[in-house]
């Protein structure tokens, strides 16, 4: 089976991959305060916007920025085996996997308009978000597309496109986020995807 995806892959779409959402919720509120370290690119929000990492560059943690130098490899941290939910989850994605986190955004925090240029089909790494905590008042744009992902799907987006969060509700949201390598068993996923979204095609 060829690795390489049709060129017209979406914007974004829903992997039919089943995780156990109770379970992952539950980690959520078994992680100490202090696994929750503050998102280290502080232009591209306002508010509250912290994470806490399953995998990183060395298994560091407190990590959630990336090795630009290549030298530290992605590991299991310290919190994994403290979320058995994580970890059933990690293990139910049959692919290699770079960084894994939660990613919390605090009530009426904002994500900025801005791109991750790394990531995508053409660099073989494509990043997944579960939703774990959520609510309909949280807006999650990308590409000038509004996603509706309710708790426990797994979604694709395609994050070289700009992309925004605003979270107008009174909880924190929570996203369980994957950064997969693409291989076979992923474009198998992608291949089974519902809920395809496709970006607007512009007037001429």
């Amino acid at each position: 089976m060829s690795l390489h995806p049709p060129p017209a892959y979406p914007l974004a779409c829903r992997l039919p991959i089943d995780l156990d959402l109770r379970a992952i919720d539950a980690d959520v509120d078994a992680l100490p305060s202090g696994a929750w370290i503050g998102h280290f690119n502080t232009g591209v929000y306002e508010g509250d916007w912290s994470g806490a990492a399953f995998r990183a560059p060395g298994g560091d943690s407190t990590r959630l920025y990336p090795d630009l130098t290549g030298r530290l490899a992605f590991a299991d941290t310290n919190l994994r085996a403290l979320c058995p939910g994580v970890d059933a989850a990690i293990r139910a994605f049959r692919c290699d996997l770079a960084a894994v986190r939660f990613l919390r955004l605090g009530p009426g925090s904002r994500i900025l308009p801005h791109r991750d240029y790394d990531l995508g089909f053409r660099t073989g790494e494509v990043r997944l978000h579960v939703p774990v905590r959520t609510s309909p008042e949280v807006r999650f744009v990308v590409g000038g597309c509004e996603l509706a992902m309710a708790p426990g799907e797994v979604w694709y987006a395609d994050f070289d496109e700009v992309h925004q969060v605003h979270n107008g509700s009174s909880v924190a949201r929570v996203h369980l986020v994957l950064d997969c390598v693409v291989d076979a068993w992923l474009l198998e996923r992608f291949a089974a995807a519902t809920a395809s979204i496709h970006k607007p095609v512009s007037a001429s």
